[in-house]
């Protein structure tokens, strides 16, 4: 979800530092009035770890649709290839006309082809929208699951305007601080958040922000 607010609100953090590999060349186009670079481009980021139920070592990959627009397309992707490895800096956004999620890329900076492990760090922080919900995994794993709104303001690429959005985002938290803060989070709270950025099991591949720390900062003392 995505809204426009003219008005002016206080922007929350959301910074999302990526390095992975360029899963296919960039799609690159140009608008017209002014001319202005945009290229489409996805990273996939690798995670392996150790399964004590199977015995064996596993890997899970996330693959990152990101939106680049500007002269950084031409100083850094108009010359990439599959397989090359991309860091990124940027922040979550929706497309207006899809509401397909994707990141937005504030700084890319590519280098030679490898294989690249996971750096997907996520700091942000904003208000609970709703209240934190316990849940159990098929492996008796519990996490708790809660709803994050949080206002972003931008410099748009087009006409150097600034905008204001407020998007949500399926918070995930996992161990101990999960029972906290279903017990001690309320709605309206504010939440500091150290994570990374994942994706929800479905169609749309929606992502979700699964959280590795949170701050819990009270509303009303």
């Amino acid at each position: 979800m995505i809204t426009v607010d003219k008005t002016f609100h206080s922007p929350d953090l959301c910074s999302i530092t990526l390095a992975g590999n360029l899963v296919s060349e960039p799609k690159i186009r140009y608008q017209a009035n002014p001319v202005l670079a945009i290229a489409d481009i996805t990273i996939a980021t690798h995670s392996r770890w150790y399964d004590k139920i199977t015995n064996s070592y596993k890997e899970w990959t996330n693959y990152h649709n990101v939106k680049v627009v500007g002269d950084i397309v031409e100083q850094q992707l108009i010359h990439a290839q599959k397989g090359q490895v991309v860091l990124i800096q940027g922040h979550l956004s929706t497309q207006k006309n899809t509401h397909k999620e994707l990141l937005l890329a504030t700084f890319v900076q590519v280098f030679n082809k490898g294989y690249s492990q996971e750096i997907n760090q996520l700091h942000c922080s904003g208000t609970l929208m709703t209240p934190f919900t316990l849940k159990t995994t098929e492996n008796n794993k519990v996490f708790a699951a809660a709803t994050l709104t949080f206002t972003q303001q931008t410099i748009s690429a087009h006409n150097q305007q600034k905008h204001t959005f407020t998007l949500e985002r399926p918070l995930h938290i996992w161990g101990k601080q999960a029972q906290y803060l279903a017990d001690k989070a309320s709605v309206g709270d504010k939440l500091i958040i150290e994570g990374k950025l994942s994706y929800l099991n479905n169609a749309e591949k929606s992502q979700f922000i699964d959280a590795k720390q949170i701050i819990l900062a009270k509303e009303n003392p």
